[in-house]
């Protein structure tokens, strides 16, 4: 990089400019940023705060001092942890309170939303989704189809991403037709990182009759969204990435209050009216909100690190976490310009910011052996097979410089070759 000298110089002092005015770099203080490490995998599994871990130890000490009436007389009461953690996420998504549910995981709330709103007949009968949609995803959309006498093979309408890798809406919006169902879609999908145009994808679907969700896994905490707004029927997401929960943290699910009184596909005790959850009775009273959408008794311990992340969150304010957001992978792209654009590299991701959510990925035929020698210098990137590195910076710890030594980083791995001596197998968890 001798020759570009003056003009990395040019931008690392942007970069510590950037930082000395950023309004959220406080936040960074609150988080275990492990030593010597520049952590860009917050789409994947977002840092300890010390607010969640405060959180997780008072739960704790709840149990350890009350028992069993840790269900009532905890602040809150772990009876209702699962509606008050649903209107802590209900303003970052554009709920209402009660459209919104913390609760099962990802998959779980994925199988319950659609064995609830998914009604086939004779002639609406097919699901569309995005050929890119997070795998899971697809195991539950076929297993449901299954439990419906269906064929995945031909009820499972795959579209595919055009020739530079991402969706085109309006092919999507053509794909509406009288077969389909119910839709299911990325917010933001995890490869690209692409941002859909849900408001209008909403709308399409409704004025069509059918029956569109999306998986906010990607989204939800750096992107803000306004579901009730734009008329979303549903959305799932996970708790781990951006919302800080910890590994394996309950999800979340939002549920259109058009739809509330629907009987839940998948009925448990925890979806009872409160008033009426212990009257033991042979038939369910089912709750009259997203509450209903519970199935089993709630893994406290897995909730507790969002009492001390969700209130951090909505601190900082999620339309400041987003421009920053799209500050850092801005950055990241004039990067990829400056110091990647020869190498070999793709941009995957879009340039629009519009269209760009909390990540950028970068496409390169060795990209499993150039995360091995990244994070051999201590820089945690993502890897997507078969071959893009996801660069995932999270607002609330994540410097400007973090990115541009990264960047620095990459290229300097890339030139020298200094990959190659890495495997090109993938470990368990990238």
């Amino acid at each position: 990089m001798e020759s570009d000298s003056t003009r990395i110089e040019s931008l690392k002092l942007r970069a510590q400019e950037l930082d000395k005015r950023d309004e959220l770099a406080p936040f960074r203080d609150r988080f275990y940023v492990p030593p010597n490490t520049i952590y860009l995998d917050g789409n994947s599994l977002g840092l300890l705060s010390k607010p969640a871990e405060q959180a997780v130890m008072r739960v704790l000490e709840q149990w350890k001092c009350h028992a069993v009436d840790g269900w009532n007389v905890s602040q809150p009461p772990w009876f209702f942890l699962a509606e008050e953690l649903g209107g802590w996420v209900a303003p970052l998504i554009g709920a209402a309170p009660d459209e919104a549910i913390v609760t099962n995981s990802t998959s779980v709330n994925l199988h319950q939303l659609i064995a609830t709103l998914f009604r086939p007949d004779d002639r609406r009968c097919k699901i569309l989704i995005d050929a890119q949609t997070f795998p899971s995803d697809c195991y539950v959309l076929a297993s449901q189809l299954r439990l419906h006498g269906l064929d995945p093979a031909t009820h499972l309408v795959r579209l595919r991403s055009n020739a530079h890798g991402l969706l085109d809406e309006d092919e999507i919006v053509a794909a509406m037709d009288s077969s389909i169902a119910l839709i299911v879609l990325p917010a933001v999908v995890y490869t690209t990182g692409q941002l859909l145009d849900m408001r209008r994808l909403a709308l399409e679907a409704r004025d069509r009759g059918i029956v569109i969700g999306f998986d906010c896994s990607h989204s939800v905490g750096v992107v803000p969204h306004a579901f009730s707004e734009w008329g979303v029927d549903f959305a799932f997401w996970c708790s781990y990435k951006y919302l800080n929960g910890g590994p394996g943290a309950a999800g979340g699910l939002y549920l259109n209050r058009r739809h509330f009184g629907r009987s839940a596909g998948l009925a448990g005790w925890f979806g009872s009216r409160k008033d009426r959850q212990f009257d033991m009775a042979a038939d369910i009273v089912a709750e009259e909100h997203a509450g209903a959408m519970q199935i089993g008794t709630p893994n406290i311990l897995s909730m507790a690190p969002l009492l001390g992340s969700l209130p951090m969150i909505l601190e900082a304010g999620i339309e400041a976490i987003r421009t920053k957001s799209l500050e850092l992978t801005g950055i990241l792209v004039e990067l990829f310009d400056d110091c990647l654009g020869e190498l070999g590299f793709e941009l995957v991701n879009p340039r629009d910011e519009n269209r760009r959510g909390g990540h950028i990925a970068l496409k390169h035929e060795k990209a499993i052996q150039i995360c091995f020698a990244l994070r051999a210098q201590g820089i945690i990137p993502d890897f997507r097979p078969p071959d893009i590195v996801r660069l995932g910076p999270s607002p609330l710890y994540t410097r400007f410089i973090d990115c541009l030594e990264a960047i620095i980083s990459l290229r300097q791995i890339v030139k020298e070759r200094s990959y190659t001596h890495f495997p090109v197998e993938r470990a368990l968890v990238s």
